[in-house]
């Protein structure tokens, strides 16, 4: 299976690099078995690059929920970085902008 991510870890900061251009149903299950290798017990905040995903499903947005869940509750910390206007739009109808920190 190709690489969906490209993750790197510095201090308690995990950082993921989506590298697909559509996180659906086709590709979450690989996102999260990537970030299932990738993932330490040091890790305390995520930050995850979505410059190059042009379209996002509920698959996908299941798949980012996970990677918060998976965060220490009241510490955890996901920002998603260089968000495309369509996926940011898919996230603020959903309310989860509350729960991820948005940054185009």
């Amino acid at each position: 299976m190709p690489a969906t991510i490209d993750a790197r870890q510095d201090g308690s900061t995990l950082y993921l690099v989506v590298k697909v251009a559509r996180l659906d149903a086709a590709e979450a299950r690989g996102f999260k078995q990537q970030c299932e290798t990738a993932w330490s017990d040091q890790v305390g905040a995520v930050e995850i690059d979505l410059g190059g995903v042009q379209f996002i499903d509920s698959s996908g947005i299941g798949a980012l929920l996970s990677v918060y869940k998976k965060l220490p509750a009241g510490t955890s910390s996901v920002k998603l970085t260089n968000v495309t206007p369509t996926v940011q739009s898919v996230i603020e109808l959903l309310r989860l902008h509350r729960i991820f920190e948005l940054e185009s």
